[in-house]
């Protein structure tokens, strides 16, 4: 059986990379969620902040999780989630739409298909 690609439909595209990215955004937020809780729990921070302090020669009182806090990490890694299911989304439609005019063009992507 031959069967012909010839057109996608960048309404159908559009729905289903966008599940597709949010469900990456949201295992994005967990994966960055677990990463910083397993490397918190082996004190990972804690040697970093103080390399970090022996390295200054004045001894401020300089405090790593000031700045990457779980709070603070959580909330960018939120936000490359959303920056991502936007451009995810974006990026297929387009992609579609670009199928179809080379689709157009050239009559589509041909497959064989058979019944063994």
């Amino acid at each position: 059986m031959r069967l012909s690609l010839s057109r996608m439909d960048p309404w159908s595209v559009f729905k289903i990379s966008f599940l597709l990215s949010v469900a990456i955004a949201i295992a994005l937020v967990v994966m960055v969620g677990v990463l910083w809780t397993v490397l918190s729990g082996m004190g990972v921070f804690s040697n970093l902040n103080d390399l970090l302090r022996s390295m200054d020669r004045k001894g401020s009182s300089f405090d790593l999780m000031s700045y990457i806090g779980f709070g603070r990490v959580m909330s960018l890694s939120v936000v490359i989630g959303v920056i991502d299911i936007f451009l995810m989304t974006a990026i297929a439609t387009l992609g579609a739409f670009l199928y179809n005019i080379c689709s157009s063009l050239v009559g589509g992507v041909h497959l064989t298909l058979t019944d063994e």
